[in-house]
């Protein structure tokens, strides 16, 4: 049964928009994180969507998030910003994080700004691709709540955190891997046990910490690293580059998005910005990077595959036909909506 509806991506903006207005933000700042949620949606990445509404809204409405729209300046010298957020959303002093990078950057060559006291900023790909759109090379990263285990650990230590990583490129829309570092979405096992079907052991653990093909088992285990002790390497270093370097909350310190609402999420940001002409001909850097991607995907193909991609160029092109044809919702997430618009004393009109 299909139970998706496609609306027009201006008609969700401005009705997210209008909710986060009602609860305090003001119309500029309610458009930004709106404009962020959709935008995920447009992309296919629906985690990171509309879906996330009712808890923003939630949050706010409890103060574990706050409604003023900019971090606090603790520390700021030479090419080092210290944000503190103060539980702002996220999209907002992430936007200012990156901002001050890549104005450090073209100072400096590089400009590194670590937030701390923050809240979920959304998907990380838009503040690499802001730095790439700005002609420098953007990594972005962020902590969560411990989700992983130890290599032959039983308990969560570190969090599924997120990286992205964004450069210009020769034409186009810049480059942009946005990961995080789970070998699957806690989505995919959800959608498993709805479906009843197994996982890949290689997905998550139980409880005690053996892997296990039962999505059931999973939804109260734990989710494995991509890669094993690499992804779980990987995850240890995002904790330290976020939460230790900016003074913030790291490890069990980070709370969980929908654990108890009143009490602040407390994750942290680590925004970084190379300026490319710093390092030379920007021309021939632009060159560089088409010659390299040109090679990846004229590469031979394996059997019955029609193309190779590029990283975040199937996003692009899902938001594009977006732009096109609507936004694809699951109906449960605008009834969600609606609900949370009849919370705040709004009542939406019908979508377009």
């Amino acid at each position: 049964m299909n139970n998706h509806i496609s609306v027009s991506p201006d008609w969700l903006a401005a009705a997210v928009a209008s909710v986060f207005t009602a609860t305090g933000l003001s119309p500029a700042a309610a458009k930004t994180v709106a404009g962020s949620l959709v935008e995920a949606d447009m992309r296919g990445t629906s985690s990171h969507g509309v879906m996330l509404v009712p808890m923003y809204v939630e949050r706010l409405r409890k103060g574990s998030v706050a409604t003023h729209e900019t971090a606090e300046v603790v520390l700021d010298t030479g090419a080092i910003t210290i944000l503190d957020a103060r539980n702002a959303l996220g999209q907002l002093t992430g936007d200012q994080g990156m901002e001050l990078a890549v104005s450090k950057a073209r100072t400096y060559g590089l400009g590194a700004v670590t937030v701390r006291h923050a809240f979920h900023f959304g998907g990380a790909y838009r503040y690499a691709r802001t730095a790439a759109r700005a002609g420098c090379i953007g990594i972005v990263a962020a902590n969560t709540r411990p989700l992983m285990p130890a290599p032959g650990g039983a308990a969560a230590v570190v969090g599924n955190n997120p990286l992205a990583v964004g450069f210009p490129a020769n034409a186009g829309e810049p480059i942009v891997l946005d990961m995080a570092m789970s070998e699957a979405a806690l989505g995919k096992i959800r959608l498993a046990e709805q479906e009843n079907r197994p996982i890949p052991e290689t997905w998550a653990t139980d409880r005690d910490g053996t892997p296990t093909a039962d999505p059931n088992a999973a939804l109260k285990g734990l989710l494995l690293p991509a890669a094993g002790p690499k992804g779980y390497g990987l995850a240890l270093v995002l904790d330290v580059l976020t939460g230790v370097l900016s003074g913030g909350s790291f490890g069990r310190g980070v709370q969980g998005l929908y654990a108890d609402t009143s009490v602040p999420n407390d994750c942290a940001h680590f925004f970084l910005a190379l300026d490319v002409t710093a390092f030379g001909d920007r021309a021939g850097f632009d060159q560089r990077v088409g010659e390299l991607a040109e090679q990846i995907t004229t590469s031979p193909k394996a059997s019955g595959v029609e193309r190779l991609l590029l990283p975040g160029q199937l996003e692009c092109e899902r938001q594009a036909g977006a732009l096109a044809t609507g936004v694809r919702l699951d109906a449960s997430v605008l009834g969600a909506l609606r609900e949370t618009a009849a919370s705040v004393g709004m009542v939406l009109g019908e979508p377009c």
